[in-house]
């Protein structure tokens, strides 16, 4: 317990890290992964063309290598980030596009019958947007929007690879110092809480959103 207490400072001090990560990128790449969706819906060849070709480099290729490519490969072209900032950066990116994918096929799942009753209620645009379709593609999509929640608390581990001093880090150098897992068994338990609280967060949200069923 001696040696945990000394630990565990450095643990929670990556945790934090871990957390902003997270919470930005879950803020900013949800709105984003809307609009995008919706851009994936339009009529706009170009937009569309454009949109999926974005999609497809993000889901692509591994979120590792984007963060390799956005750290130390843009500043060849003159494009510079702080550790952090390229790590929000690539992330948000990436899982901007995971979120597009999720709300386009909600939104593909609302029938046809939902717009044209919109129409004949004489609702703009906007009105049916959120009035009729977000809530209903909410619904739809929450399931898949939660496991991505998931993966995000453990790819957030991932930015150790350009120096960030995040959990994984933190457990990574107390084992190295003090060759013991105990370390790396910390930090596995501190990730299983964070997704506990997360998928309980998640169940929450589903059981509001099941009065539609």
């Amino acid at each position: 317990m001696h040696y945990v207490e000394q630990i565990l400072p450095s643990l929670i001090s990556g945790t934090g890290m871990t957390l902003s990560i997270f919470f930005w990128t879950i803020i900013i790449s949800i709105p984003l992964g809307i609009l995008v969706g919706l851009g994936m819906t339009t009529k706009f060849k170009p937009l569309t063309w454009l949109i999926n070709v974005y999609v497809w480099l993000m889901r692509g290729t591994p979120l590792l290598l984007q963060l390799i490519f956005v750290f130390y490969g843009l500043p060849i072209v003159g494009i510079v980030f702080l550790r952090y900032d390229a790590a929000l950066f690539a992330f948000i990116l990436n899982y901007t596009a995971y979120f597009a994918e999720i709300f386009r096929g909600g939104l593909q799942a609302i029938p046809v019958g939902q717009y044209e009753s919109a129409r004949v209620l004489r609702l703009t645009n906007w009105q049916t947007l959120r009035r009729i379709v977000i809530p209903q593609v909410v619904k739809i999509v929450l399931p898949s929007i939660g496991n991505e929640v998931i993966n995000l608390v453990k790819d957030s581990s991932l930015v150790y690879v350009i120096g960030l001093g995040d959990l994984l880090r933190a457990g990574n150098v107390a084992m190295a110092r003090d060759v013991t897992l105990l370390p790396m068994l910390l930090v596995g338990v501190i990730y299983l809480l964070l997704t506990a609280v997360c998928t309980l967060v998640l169940k929450r949200l589903e059981k509001h959103y099941s009065y539609w069923r």
